[in-house]
């Protein structure tokens, strides 16, 4: 058996830099130190190294693949080893994204570590420094008391893992399953950041916790209780759960997480209809269970890094959330989480760009006008940046957002994806979509109201009451925006 060793080097600083490994022998074998920590999740196998490693390799022709978050090229060697002896290879990689140069940041909200990770310590530090992260969100959260490793890390901001740069806090996840559900998740789960304390019940209801545990209370009471110790709330996986329309209309919700992890279809029909009913909601991402997959939100702070800043970039919508591509997008002078006052003006032809810089080939990029595609432009070759370019005519109130894929994967296995918050006009009528749109949440909050009424369970009728209030006031703001004319 030979030695490979390797040493990995920031191409631009010369300096030894951490990654994440992945070493093919010429038996088509994946080969890791045997002490080393592995990549959770789909596609290729790495094993994470401090900025060098040793493996023992048979003889032959070894491939050596070294990641760095998104923002680094990734990049291959091949290296002859011998029978016996030992094998050098310095492996440099080079960035080709500097986001923090336009005050760009990326962070992850949504992580927990389950309880059979054995080493949380060292997978965090490693995660979130390999990853390249600003901002990286580890939520508690309760199933039946399970211990899962991250629930070890009392709440609030980590010192011991925060620096200049990047800061690691502490949340919550706050969730409810509901047997028979309308919508298969019961109320479904928010997420809280920043909060000093832990806001009680984690979870609720029989299936999360204990065999006689009421669904009470709601959500949006939780929220209310991180809201006022200055937290921030962001729904997880989109609209899944009953509550989410009533949390969204009774203004709950300081963002909605999408594409967390993965892409489904249904999350996105949801968020365009909340946003075609006049509700603002930014796009945020995360792993959910390790670092699963490349998603991340970039938030953009014109005042420099801090969490502060971060937080407050994110509330106002000046996101997109991506596997690798970076999007940008503007209208007219507006940016994302902006939004262009039109009333009374004779001129409502609005001048959109997307521009996007990707590592892997982009081959579509689409603007979104409430929710329908109106510009589209495809390169079947794939390019690796762009600029589409569109103009629209308004003369109600909207939104406009971009979108791009490429055809080509990762080493998650994941198509690369992006996309950006709206930018909002505002003219002073109705959009035709929004009757629509609110017609639609009317009808689920009926089934829930109806799930409450037969499958809910409560130790008392006033919980169930309030509950019902609760989802009927929900109920009141669609029931206005459905008589709503364009």
């Amino acid at each position: 058996m030979g030695l490979l060793h390797g040493t990995i080097l920031d191409a631009t600083s010369g300096s030894r830099i951490n990654a994440k490994v992945h070493v093919l022998n010429a038996m088509g074998n994946f080969t890791h130190p045997a002490s080393a920590l592995l990549k959770h999740g789909p596609g290729v196998p790495f094993f994470f190294s401090d900025g060098e490693f040793e493996v023992k390799v048979p003889r032959g022709r070894t491939d050596v693949l070294v990641e760095r978050g998104t923002e680094y090229e990734p990049a291959r060697r091949v290296v002859e080893v011998p029978e016996n002896g030992l094998v050098d290879v310095e492996i440099p990689v080079r960035r080709w994204y500097l986001p923090q140069e336009s005050h760009w940041y990326p962070g992850n909200t949504h992580i927990h570590y389950d309880d059979k990770e054995t080493r949380p310590d060292e997978r965090l530090a490693v995660d979130c420094s390999v990853e390249g992260y600003n901002v990286t969100v580890v939520s508690v959260l309760d199933r039946r008391q399970l211990p899962y490793a991250s629930n070890k890390y009392p709440i609030g901001v980590m010192n011991e893992f925060t620096t200049a740069h990047h800061v690691l806090d502490i949340g919550e996840e706050n969730r409810h399953y509901g047997e028979k559900s309308p919508w298969g998740m019961g109320y479904g789960h928010v997420m809280f950041l920043n909060i000093r304390n832990l806001v009680q019940p984690v979870s609720r209801g029989h299936i999360l916790t204990a065999q006689f545990d009421p669904d009470y209370p709601p959500l949006c009471f939780c929220c209310d209780d991180a809201r006022d110790q200055g937290g921030v709330v962001i729904w997880c996986h989109n609209g899944r759960g009953m509550e989410a329309p009533v949390a969204a209309a009774l203004g709950k919700l300081d963002a909605f997480n999408l594409f967390d992890p993965f892409w489904m279809d249904p999350e996105y029909d949801l968020w365009y209809k909340l946003l075609n009913c006049g509700l603002r909601l930014p796009a945020s991402t995360g792993t959910d269970w390790f670092v699963c997959s490349n998603n991340r939100v970039y938030v953009k702070t014109e005042q420099g890094f801090s969490y502060a800043n971060w937080i407050q970039g994110m509330k106002a919508g000046k996101s997109y959330i991506t596997n690798g591509p970076s999007l940008d997008l503007r209208v007219g002078d507006r940016e994302m989480g902006e939004t262009l006052e039109l009333a009374g003006s004779s001129n409502r032809r609005l001048e959109v760009e997307a521009r996007f810089l990707s590592w892997y080939p982009v081959d579509r990029v689409e603007l979104v006008v409430n929710g329908a595609v109106a510009s589209a432009q495809t390169w079947p070759e794939g390019v690796r940046e762009g600029t589409l370019r569109h103009a629209i005519e308004v003369g109600a109130d909207g939104w406009v957002a971009a979108r791009l894929w490429g055809n080509a994967r990762d080493s998650f296995g994941q198509s690369v994806y992006a996309h950006t918050s709206p930018v909002y006009f505002r003219c002073g009528a109705a959009p035709a979509e929004r009757a629509a749109a609110a017609r639609f949440f009317l009808d689920s909050i009926e089934e829930a109201l109806r799930w409450i009424d037969t499958w809910g369970r409560y130790n008392n009728d006033q919980q169930r009451q309030n509950v019902k209030d609760l989802f009927r006031r929900g109920r009141e703001v669609y029931a206005a925006l459905a008589v709503q004319r364009p």
